[in-house]
């Protein structure tokens, strides 16, 4: 399997569209009446949790990855589903944190005209928590993404593989010349 970075632009759309969306809702709220805005708190809690449980799943990847297979003889064997698994969710962190930060955020940004009222400054105060939040988990993210790389493989066309190749051939040469 080959997989790619998630190019930056990508975070940037996000974050766009996101905050238009939360604009819109703001701006919805604001002609109906209707109480949409804001964010319960243990919903910026959950959003915490699952960007600590993607790190922590990406650091065991990286340990792992990152081991010289000699030294991995005490270590648990990872099950590459688990590795993969890893990073697609470090990459649905990364997107979803952007798209939630512009959500939380283009609600602020509308709903800063209205601080006097109880009700829109309890949705500031949760939407900044929660944007907050979102910003923490877009970079565990993008963080994740880049623990769960693989190091480089030495294939029999890569430079060192060339170089020891060449060794081994030199070496048993030499050691005819002195007998």
């Amino acid at each position: 399997m080959k997989a790619r970075r998630t190019p930056w632009w990508y975070y940037l759309v996000a974050l766009v569209l996101g905050t238009v969306g939360g604009m819109l809702l703001a701006k919805y709220d604001e002609v109906t009446g209707l109480a949409l805005l804001g964010v319960p708190w243990f919903v910026s809690a959950l959003l915490l949790l699952i960007g600590v449980s993607v790190l922590v799943m990406a650091v065991q990847v990286h340990q792992y990855a990152t081991t010289d297979p000699r030294k991995r003889a005490g270590m648990k064997p990872l099950d590459p589903q688990k590795a993969v698994s890893t990073l697609v969710l470090a990459k649905a962190l990364g997107l979803v944190g952007a798209g939630l930060t512009g959500w939380y955020g283009g609600q602020i940004l509308l709903s800063m005209a209205h601080m006097e009222a109880a009700y829109y400054e309890q949705a500031v105060i949760e939407c900044g928590i929660a944007c907050a939040v979102c910003v923490v988990d877009m970079v565990i993210g993008i963080v994740g993404e880049w623990l769960c790389q693989l190091p480089p493989m030495d294939g029999p066309e890569s430079a060192k593989a060339k170089e020891a190749q060449r060794q081994r051939n030199i070496a048993p040469a030499a050691a005819k010349t002195r007998h």
